[in-house]
């Protein structure tokens, strides 16, 4: 059959490995928008304390920094920690809320909306590649009828591109500097960053943070 000979040329392994991925980055996005992204609990108040000052706090930050209590949750937080109003939930390592995923992006599932947003911006170049490869400009108004859907179709994932990938640059720069983008935007508003001697306490180099983030 003809399904048989494209598979004998090898003509089904693309098509296969795309809607791979595709499904593949569907279960990213519900995994990282339905996981715990490190929510501070009460009953873990003490010890998520103690481990985070063990793990984060450098001889730079200052030793008469305390760590307070929230004024909506009611439990202490550790350093780098953030209440999310949309969320209720104080989460540690707090980076953002993201609306994309409608959850927040913290200390547990940060990593993976990384390899989720690699993934995605993957998907979204073939799938450009593919509908670009599927355009043949003729200046007639037949051809834009017969078109429009393919071409607007390429234009949506144009710009999807661009957002996902200056969103991931971003974020790359941001985990190499060890910094969240809470920290990045809001550095004159926090206490143990404007209190300290460097602008960032965190920073231990490029590849001592990227190893930190992913490993």
């Amino acid at each position: 059959s003809d399904l048989q000979k494209q598979e004998e040329r090898g003509e089904l392994l693309q098509p296969l490995i795309f809607v791979l991925l595709v499904f593949c980055s569907v279960l990213l996005y519900f995994k990282v928008s339905l996981m715990d992204p490190g929510f501070v609990k009460s009953e873990e108040e003490v010890k998520a304390c103690k481990s985070e000052e063990q793990s984060m706090v450098t001889p730079q930050v200052p030793s008469n920094i305390k760590m307070r209590r929230c004024g909506y949750c009611m439990v202490k937080q550790p350093m780098r920690a953030k209440h999310c109003q949309l969320c209720q939930h104080c989460v540690r390592r707090y980076d953002h809320h993201c609306p994309w995923i409608e959850n927040c992006v913290g200390e547990k599932n940060h990593p993976l909306f990384i390899v989720y947003l690699s993934v995605q911006l993957v998907v979204l170049l073939w799938g450009g590649h593919v509908a670009w490869s599927g355009l043949y400009f003729e200046q007639s108004w037949g051809w834009l009828q017969h078109n429009v859907l393919l071409l607007m179709s390429f234009l949506v994932i144009v710009i999807f591109t661009i957002v996902v990938l200056l969103l991931l640059i971003s974020h790359l720069y941001l985990i190499s500097c060890n910094t969240t983008t809470w920290e990045f935007m809001s550095h004159h508003r926090i206490s143990y960053l404007r209190h300290s001697e460097l602008e960032n306490p965190f920073d231990q180099g490029v590849i001592l943070n990227l190893w930190r983030f992913f490993c």
